[in-house]
């Protein structure tokens, strides 16, 4: 059975992403700020925004780039970022935006496979950039004022005149090429097209409800596709403003939210977690914030509605792929009768159904199976790799998640595990995401992950591996398995199988930079929540991929 939004269809227009974001910026919004940098305080109105895409784009189409050829941006959220990437894209070009945390061996990776031309960097990568960059690549350009031996300054690069793009660009070409594991193997580069972009943006729209007006505070990546298109280009094409952040801290985390009225902030669960639990949270006005948006990873839902009793705003999580460009679930804002615990109900324009994995028939509400989906947003493809492709988008056009949920009789879906991921036990299926929730809503559990492991008698049972926070030195196995049983999860939880990490997780400090997070092991990837996955181990994760 296909699954469909309760919400009028959506027509996507055959423009490219840049037409459809300044093609209707009134004279009024003109002069308001598009985008503020935290890191250095610089504003960008929509006119000085819409004149940086047109110097970026003249700046690439003057070093004759155009149609098919890849830009890469390598670098962590910045002022710059919109105008970059949509100056690439105005001058007919491909962006594939880097994690600035890779290696220089994962970048030369994703250099050559994306075939990239040009880069655009900060001081701080360029020695990595320049260790991964091949033969192909032309041209390293540094952000500032100043550019080191070999690579050029940006101001250099914008200097010169204003010329038009020289080949045009429609709807269907390629815009994006952001790299996902997808559901298994190494990374690949998934291609989104103008089309794709522009349709999910009008997908989100009944879910977010940014408006004209919304300040959007931006800490998570914009080099996942969740940070890129739902909430970069979402608050760009709602002409909100969006206020950046280049990495996360909890103190500057919480001014931000303070000192910029923010009223709409996009999250992953480990941010949610410290904002539910942190003491820090009570120093600071959070009183303009309307709705905070989860994804990335499952959020649990007695954590979301703790959350949304402490901030007094709503909290809600959505549910995609890079793949898909990214969202297809969401919880909407109109909608407080809805599990929190849940990713809500399929977008617009979205076609769902669930698969019985086994049999490849549909399962009844409430059976879990493969969630499969199809929409305007489904990507084009995997660059160079049809057989990847056709393994992960049918012949039917629905994309297979690789994530099992169910579904009630109100549409409204819950998110169960990995297809690859259960743990059986008995005859019994064991979801790992299931249990990690019930074990972060402890008050002495900072981080969580459960694994399955063979017993004595070779069946599967679950291993637990918890990080004890310094409020509860004390907390042992046996405290946490009967706090898990005492929570009514299944009788299939951990069994003497605890493991404790002290103090802290490697790498916890910067959440929205990829952490070992919530449900997050080296070489699993955790079901989530509009699926983007953070490319680096251990820090596998979902709101694209």
């Amino acid at each position: 059975m296909i699954i469909r939004s309760t919400y009028p269809g959506i027509t996507v227009p055959d423009s490219t992403l840049p037409e459809f974001l300044s093609g209707s910026v009134p004279a009024e919004v003109a002069g308001r700020p598009a985008v503020i940098d935290t890191t250095t305080g610089r504003e960008y109105s929509y006119a000085a925004l819409a004149e940086a895409v047109e110097r970026v784009a003249s700046a690439v189409t003057r070093r004759g780039l155009g149609p098919g050829d890849v830009a890469a941006l390598v670098t962590p959220n910045r002022g710059e970022y919109p105008a970059l990437f949509h100056g690439v894209l105005r001058a007919g070009a491909v962006v594939s935006p880097v994690n600035p945390l890779y290696t220089a061996h994962e970048m030369a990776h994703q250099f050559r496979d994306a075939g990239v031309r040009l880069v655009f960097t900060t001081p701080s990568e360029l020695d990595r950039v320049r260790a991964a960059a091949g033969t192909d690549v032309r041209e390293i350009v540094v952000l500032g004022d100043d550019g080191p031996d070999g690579a050029t300054a940006f101001t250099d690069f914008l200097a010169g005149p204003l010329i038009p793009p020289v080949a045009p660009v429609s709807g269907g070409d390629l815009a994006a090429l952001p790299y996902s594991s997808g559901t298994t193997g190494l990374p690949k580069g998934v291609e989104l097209t103008h089309r794709n972009l522009v349709a999910n943006l009008l997908q989100l729209h009944p879910v977010h409800r940014v408006r004209t007006g919304s300040r959007v505070l931006a800490v998570l990546p914009f080099f996942h596709i969740y940070g890129l298109n739902s909430i970069m280009n979402l608050t760009l094409h709602s002409r909100g403003t969006l206020v950046t952040m280049a990495r996360f801290d909890l103190a500057g985390f919480l001014r931000a939210l303070q000192d910029h009225r923010i009223d709409h902030v996009f999250i992953a669960p480990p941010i949610a977690l410290a904002l539910a639990k942190s003491p820090l949270v009570d120093d600071y006005d959070l009183s303009a914030l309307e709705m905070v948006i989860s994804a990335a990873a499952p959020l649990d839902g007695e954590l979301a509605t703790a959350l949304g009793r402490r901030l007094n705003t709503t909290v809600a999580q959505g549910y995609g792929m890079t793949e898909a460009g990214p969202a297809t679930h969401g919880i909407p804002a109109d909608r407080p009768d809805i599990d929190r615990g849940s990713i809500g109900v399929v977008l617009p324009g979205v076609e769902a159904r669930v698969v019985d994995p086994r049999g490849g028939a549909d399962t009844p509400p409430g059976q879990p199976g493969e969630l499969w989906v199809r929409g305007p947003n489904i990507m084009r493809g995997y660059l160079g790799n049809p057989e990847a492709t056709a393994a992960t988008v049918d012949a039917d056009g629905f994309l297979h998640t690789g994530d099992l949920v169910t579904v009630d009789d109100g549409g409204v879906f819950h998110v169960v595990d990995r297809l690859k991921e259960l743990i059986k036990y008995k005859g019994y299926q064991v979801a790992p995401a299931e249990l990690e929730a019930v074990l972060l809503t402890h008050e002495g559990i900072a981080d969580a992950a459960v694994i399955g492991v063979p017993d004595r008698d070779g069946e599967e049972v679950p291993k637990a591996f918890v990080t004890r926070r310094d409020t509860h030195p004390g907390l042992g196995a046996s405290e946490v398995i009967e706090f898990v049983a005492a929570r009514g999860a299944p009788q299939e939880g951990p069994r003497r199988r605890v493991r404790r990490r002290d103090p802290q997780v490697p790498g916890r400090e910067d959440p929205a930079q990829g952490p070992a997070g919530p449900g997050r092991t080296a070489g699993r990837r955790p079901a989530g929540p509009l699926s983007a996955r953070p490319p680096r181990p251990p820090a596998a994760g979902h709101f694209g991929n």
